[in-house]
């Protein structure tokens, strides 16, 4: 019995994190939530973006469960609505700090790293690294990729 890739993508983890995070911009605006960013029009101001592509894209965000909408009310002006990262939201920093690490080795600007991810105690850098269950450092080529329990089989 031969599976269908949309089989395949419903249970892949990549393909359903990029139902959420894979659009243009998706990223760039967790970037800014890091950053601080809440608000629509610094969003906008700070990403360039298109008003009705922010749009979608924070929609697409909230609907992921990445950010969630938090009413506000500047004085003097009528209710609006931020957008603040949620606990997966926060939980995309490694993710995050993974896409600066390659892009500052495979796609340099050659002004140096726009973004360093530091201890906060010490604000010495850190990196991504992958750990084993004992706490060993594993360097990217001493682990591999197999499928997991949620794998379909490989077509016979």
């Amino acid at each position: 019995m031969s599976t269908t890739p949309r089989e395949r993508n419903a249970r892949c983890s990549v393909a359903r994190s990029l139902e959420v995070l894979g659009e243009k911009w998706a990223l760039l605006v967790v970037r800014e939530a890091f950053f601080g960013v809440t608000r629509f029009a610094d969003f906008r101001a700070r990403l360039g973006v298109a008003p009705d592509v922010l749009t979608a894209r924070l929609e697409t965000l909230v609907e992921g469960g990445v950010l969630e909408r938090r009413p506000y009310r500047d004085e003097g002006q009528r209710q609006r609505e931020e957008y603040v990262l949620t606990e997966a939201g926060t939980e995309l920093k490694s993710v995050l700090a993974a896409f600066v690490a390659w892009g500052d080795v495979h796609r340099p600007s050659g002004f140096g790293p726009a973004t360093v991810y530091v201890d906060r105690a010490t604000e010495e850098p850190v990196r991504i690294a992958f750990l084993a269950d004992d706490g060993r450092e594993l360097a990217p080529e001493d682990v591999t990729v197999v499928p997991g329990p949620g794998a379909l089989a490989a077509a016979g």
